[in-house]
């Protein structure tokens, strides 16, 4: 695609900006960090890989998908109810939501879209068709912004330098291409986690008396 209007509108969305209050979920890191999980830069850099791989990185980018094909909002609908579904946790759930629900409310608004509420990844792939963005373009563009907000929190919780963090970012890329490929030959069927130290973290946030992200 070239650079044009839509790329920008996708750069735009997936900035840290946008009103999705993205800032404010580490997605269970922070009790990872807490408990000695994630400590450094590589064990930090290690974490967000196998989210990628073999997490909420991979099921994203077949939501995403997913809401690129859906053939209109009863279809949406239908898949947001699939999605919710697959949250692990409470906070996860919260998050997924919240998120979605601001994407949405602000693309409807801004865009012209009719969008149902969704869950994020959903509403970022239905938005995509919606304003005809390259899909191959949007899946690995959220997955990097997704790895970006999580090492961001990580700096707020953690001695992790702006160097350090941009070199481990520049490491997830290929892996972080990968799966982004990978998803377009996915279905509903292929939606499976096996993070599940990243799951029980998720789950012991819920209930830390002091903590500065909501999951």
């Amino acid at each position: 695609m070239p650079i044009d209007v839509r790329l920008m509108t996708l750069m735009q969305w997936l900035s840290p900006g946008f009103p999705v209050s993205s800032f404010a979920y580490s997605h269970g890191l922070e009790t990872a960090i807490l408990e000695g999980h994630v400590r450094d830069g590589a064990s930090l850099q290690a974490w967000l890989d196998c989210l990628i791989v073999h997490g909420t990185g991979r099921t994203d980018a077949i939501w995403i998908r997913l809401g690129h094909r859906a053939s209109g909002n009863a279809d949406l609908e239908c898949l947001n109810e699939e999605a919710a579904t697959f949250q692990t946790s409470r906070e996860r759930k919260l998050e997924a939501e919240k998120q979605g629900r601001a994407f949405v409310q602000t693309v409807n608004s801004v865009w012209q879209c009719d969008l149902p509420d969704l869950v994020l990844p959903l509403g970022v792939g239905a938005a995509a068709r919606h304003q005809g963005i390259d899909i191959d373009l949007v899946v690995p563009l959220y997955l990097q912004s997704f790895l970006a907000n999580l090492v961001a929190a990580a700096q707020r919780l953690m001695p992790l330098g702006q160097t350090e963090a941009q070199r481990l970012l520049s490491q997830l890329h290929p892996n972080t291409l990968t799966v982004s490929r990978a998803s377009d030959r996915q279905t509903l069927q292929d939606v499976h986690s096996s993070t599940f130290m990243s799951d029980i973290m998720a789950m012991r946030h819920e209930t830390l008396s002091s903590r500065l992200f909501q999951s």
